[in-house]
């Protein structure tokens, strides 16, 4: 039983207690029957209307929760829809005091909820005018009068981010393009003149709108500025080329374009000015000196000429060079001439440097043939002769396909310009094959000279005997080794003119064709003329004088036939570094090597 029932019963019994007390009451007092049937209904009505009245306050209050039920209901439904949210799912278990309540709650959560998306609906509606406003775009489509869902927001914010970014992106453009603007306006001395140009110079940076129209219209007006700059360059440096040549040719003192300094390396418009005033001075002070000007420019033009490689009949061709009557129009066609020359070297110029870079390396390389032939590079000490013939053996492989290249270049060209490239009046390629047919034919006319050389070498050794040359350390001229001059000291005494040894660029010259044995050979016995084979009969036939010198002369020398392999000479065969190797290994395989390299050195 509920506590509720039971206070209820403990009600009834207090109810009849009271009765049956006012009974014995009224018993006790003597109060009639009539006036008890009285008493008793007004208690009755009393107790009566009392729980009428709670009654009617009760249905009161249940009436009040029914329609604040049906009303939050109502509320949750709409707010349901307004948030796109799903219906609401009562709990109908549950009584209508906390059923109430529940909805009650739920009401006050989603009108939170409701303001909430409201407020930063509104707080994004301004961000989004704003923005709009500066970058000149249409504001968001959103409702302002209904709740935005949670993605619609989401949405709202990042168009908000999106505009913000190109928001700063043009902000920093802008200032870029300001700065540009105002630099290329100061550089042109100009200043702001219409009403945009002004708002971007003078106006804060945070009022222009930074419209796509207004950014294209900055671009528009840097581009122009720019031109305008650029065009003032150009002709500023016209002038400055201008200046400077006229100064050449006048000869203008070092003072004069001292003062011109500021002027040399700035581009602005009084700067423009200030060249174009120079330039008028100079062009009167050139009148004034025609003579000087022109032979000036002559000299110019000889330069390019060669540079060019203008044959003798494309020089002689410009007439007006050779005339000495000087005027103005003789001056002008020499001005027009330098000018078409410069131009002309300069749509070449690669071909130019290509046949001046040829020409030089040709010129290193023949240097270096002609190196070649000095028998004196093998004295020299430091690397030199390896070096020298590194360099040929590099310009060996680098000029054929320098020449390679350049005759691409040059049929390229020939193609494009529909007409021959000339160096000198002839075609490069041409006189590249002549100058190496020259080479070739002088190599040629050398071989022919040392064969011919190396031939009377040969006959005269056959009849005076051979004078052998070895390269030696070396030495300053007329230094000798002591112990070799001493003995030299004891047999030319008794020499003749044929038998004399001399030393001859740091060679070693010995008697021909008896020569010493080497040192082991003395402990043992010596072989002498008698006891070896006898020379031809020919030979002593044409050599009697030489065999009277060497059989009764040169007493008490060790003498060995001579070899025919020995019959050479460095300057006359070893005319290359590569030669005299090749010879020299030739030499060291002989049997007679200590018969070559043992020699008597007399002193000059």
């Amino acid at each position: 039983m509920r506590k509720s029932e039971v206070i209820a019963a403990e009600s009834v019994a207090c109810l009849n207690k009271a009765l049956c007390h006012l009974k014995d009451i009224w018993e006790e007092i003597g109060i009639p029957e009539d006036q008890r049937l009285e008493r008793t209904n007004v208690v009755k009505n009393h107790v009566k209307s009392l729980l009428d009245m709670m009654i009617v306050e009760e249905e009161s209050l249940r009436k009040r929760l029914r329609t604040s039920i049906e009303k939050c209901q109502k509320e949750l439904s709409q707010l349901c829809l307004e948030l796109q949210l799903p219906p609401f799912q009562e709990d109908r278990s549950s009584t209508m005091l906390q059923q109430e309540k529940d909805l009650r709650m739920h009401v006050e959560v989603m009108l939170k909820e409701k303001n909430q998306r409201m407020q930063a609906l509104k707080a994004l509606t301004e961000q989004d005018q704003d923005l709009c406003d500066v970058l000149c775009f249409q504001p968001f489509s959103v409702s302002a009068g209904s709740v935005p869902s949670l993605e619609q927001l989401d949405k709202f914010r990042q168009h908000i981010s999106s505009l913000t970014a190109e928001k700063e992106r043009r902000h920093k453009e802008f200032v870029t393009l300001k700065k540009q603007i105002i630099l290329c306006m100061d550089d042109l001395d100009q200043l702001p003149e219409t009403s945009f140009e002004k708002d971007v110079v003078c106006e804060d940076e945070e009022s222009f709108c930074l419209s796509k129209e207004n950014i294209d219209s900055l671009k528009v007006l840097l581009h122009q500025l720019e031109s305008r700059k650029a065009e003032n360059e150009c002709v500023c440096g016209s002038y400055r080329e201008k200046i400077h040549e006229l100064w050449e040719r006048l000869q203008t003192p070092q003072e004069e374009r001292d003062a011109m300094c500021e002027h040399m390396t700035l581009s602005k418009q009084r700067n423009m000015q200030a060249l174009q005033a120079e330039v008028r001075r100079l062009e009167e002070l050139k009148l004034k000196n025609i003579q000087n000007v022109t032979e000036a420019i002559r000299n110019e033009i000889a330069v390019f000429w060669d540079k060019c490689f203008y044959s003798s009949d494309q020089r002689q061709a410009f007439v007006p060079f050779y005339d000495d009557d000087f005027s103005e129009e003789l001056l002008s066609l020499h001005d027009a001439e330098i000018v078409q020359l410069k131009q002309y070297y300069e749509d070449h110029k690669d071909l130019f440097e290509g046949v001046h870079k040829w020409e030089e390396s040709w010129r290193l390389f023949l240097e270096l043939e002609e190196k070649a032939k000095d028998p004196s590079r093998f004295t020299n000490r430091g690397g030199n002769l390896l070096k020298e013939e590194k360099q040929r053996a590099d310009l060996v492989k680098s000029l054929p396909k320098l020449e390679k290249k350049l005759k691409a270049e040059i049929e390229q060209w020939e193609h494009e310009q529909n007409r021959e490239f000339q160096v000198n009046g002839q075609k490069f390629m041409q006189f590249v094959t002549d100058q190496w047919e020259l080479y070739r034919l002088e190599k040629e006319r050398e071989k022919q000279e040392r064969q011919l050389k190396k031939s009377k070498q040969t006959e005269v050794d056959m009849v005076y005997g051979t004078v052998v040359r070895t390269p030696t350390k070396r030495r300053f001229l007329g230094s000798t080794t002591p112990c070799k001059a001493r003995k030299l000291n004891a047999t030319s005494s008794t020499g003749t003119s044929n038998s004399t040894i001399r030393s001859v660029f740091g060679g070693t010259v010995c008697h021909s064709p008896i020569s010493r044995p080497p040192i082991s050979a003395c402990k043992g016995n010596v072989r002498t003329p008698g006891h070896g084979k006898p020379p031809h009969q020919g030979l002593l036939e044409r050599n009697k004088e030489n065999v009277c010198h060497l059989t009764g002369g040169v007493a008490g020398m060790t003498k060995v036939p001579a070899s025919p392999q020995r019959n050479f000479s460095i300057n006359s065969v070893a005319s290359t570094y590569s030669e005299f190797q090749r010879d020299l290994s030739k030499s060291s395989k002989s049997k007679h090597v200590a018969e070559i390299l043992n020699s008597t050195i007399i002193q000059l």
